[in-house]
């Protein structure tokens, strides 16, 4: 049986992985030779508390921004609907607009100024 070798003009091509360009700059092996290193366990565990805190953080402020842009184009179709039915009011209630109104009715204006009406002591 014939023995595989390698010619002279050929070499064999590495595949280049993904991540390959990170691992070998690192030089993770030597970090970890004597097993993990526990002395930093709780700086790890505290930056990742802050991270698990900035996260939520963020995810509050966004919903917050949400609920306020959600609240003021409530508030301003309220106030557009205020405004509408304060001037539907004060036409609906100018004099001659009630006099139209009750005029079916069989009221009318009345075009004399109204007087006072003065009690004596003792006539009630």
């Amino acid at each position: 049986m014939a023995v595989n070798t390698i010619r002279a003009g050929e070499q064999k091509e590495e595949k280049k992985k993904v991540f390959g360009g990170i691992k070998n700059p690192l030089k993770m092996e030597k970090i970890f030779e004597e097993g993990v290193p526990v002395k930093y366990l709780p700086y790890a565990l505290f930056i990742a508390g802050l991270l698990i805190f900035y996260i939520g953080n963020s995810h509050y402020a966004e919903r917050t921004i949400r609920q306020t842009d959600k609240i003021k184009t409530e508030v301003e179709d309220l106030r557009a609907d205020y405004t509408t039915l304060k001037a539907e009011l004060m036409f609906a209630s100018k004099q001659s607009e009630v006099a139209k109104k009750v005029a079916p009715y069989g009221l009318e204006e009345s075009y004399k100024p109204p007087y006072k009406i003065v009690v004596k002591k003792g006539e009630y």
